[in-house]
């Protein structure tokens, strides 16, 4: 098998055409149907109800009120592909449409995108558009990110028996956390600019950088297994890299890929 990387979503989603709507039993990782639907009921019986009460919850501004009439269509609109519907910075920058035949494949196997509400999904599970961040508190079920790592705990170690490139942002990466074993093969990737000397993390444009990293690691055919084999590859793709903090039993491998130039 492919390493697994682990991806946050975007807020930015496509529009969904009309179609067959969301099939819950027909998505990747069918363990997490229940746990899924629960989130579902509850997100779509919050924004059926007062507006006000949903926009506080979710977090959204006055011109951003139209999603609360989007999450209470869910069970009925139409869905898309996640990797279609997915967009922004990094989904741009990664450019799935764009790969060829071996690459995509590699991406179908690799690629798992977290979600406040749908816990995790592979970029061929179709699904609707939405707005429910990983930091959100959903009445009843509570805080996201504690509900899905209980719910994928269960379910996740059996997916990363292989090299783990973590790329989450930390409102996803608090839902589910490597432990035992999975750690000594995980490595987290942070993105630093260099420019007169000094090195600043840089945040929007670390999103762009993560999806042309993926997009190469797709494109070269390489299949590193340990975070080592992984600095490697990356080297060798053209990226600098280099080891903020080797992995211990109790921490993941820490990468950074230091960048000149902002694009």
């Amino acid at each position: 098998m492919p390493f697994l990387v682990l991806l946050p979503p975007s807020e930015g989603k496509a529009e969904a055409p009309d179609g067959a709507p969301l099939a819950l039993p027909s998505l990747s990782l069918p363990a997490l149907t229940e746990a899924r639907a629960r989130v579902l009921d509850a997100l779509v019986e919050l924004c059926r109800g007062d507006q006000e009460t949903a926009a506080e919850v979710l977090g959204l501004s006055k011109g951003l009120r139209g999603e609360i009439a989007r999450n209470a269509a869910l069970r009925t609109a139409g869905t898309l592909p996640a990797g279609e519907l997915y967009t922004g910075v990094l989904y741009d920058a990664l450019g799935l449409g764009k790969l060829d035949a071996a690459a995509y494949g590699r991406a179908e196997r690799s690629l798992l995108v977290f979600s406040g509400l749908w816990g995790a999904v592979r970029i061929g599970d179709r699904i609707p558009a939405y707005r429910c961040s990983g930091g959100v508190k959903l009445p009843p079920l509570g805080a996201l990110g504690a509900y899905w790592r209980r719910e994928l705990a269960e379910v996740l170690p059996g997916e990363a028996d292989r090299l783990v490139l973590d790329l989450r942002s930390s409102a996803y990466a608090a839902s589910w956390k490597p432990a035992g074993e999975v750690i000594a093969r995980t490595a987290t990737v942070r993105v630093l600019q260099e420019k007169d000397g000094k090195r600043t993390v840089v945040s929007h444009f670390n999103k762009a950088t993560k999806g042309r990293l993926v997009r190469d690691l797709l494109n070269s055919g390489e299949e590193p297994g340990t975070p080592g084999e992984l600095l490697d590859v990356l080297r060798a793709l053209g990226y600098q890299v280099e080891v903020a903090a080797q992995g211990t039993a109790r921490k993941p491998w820490q990468l950074d890929v230091v960048v000149t130039e902002i694009h």
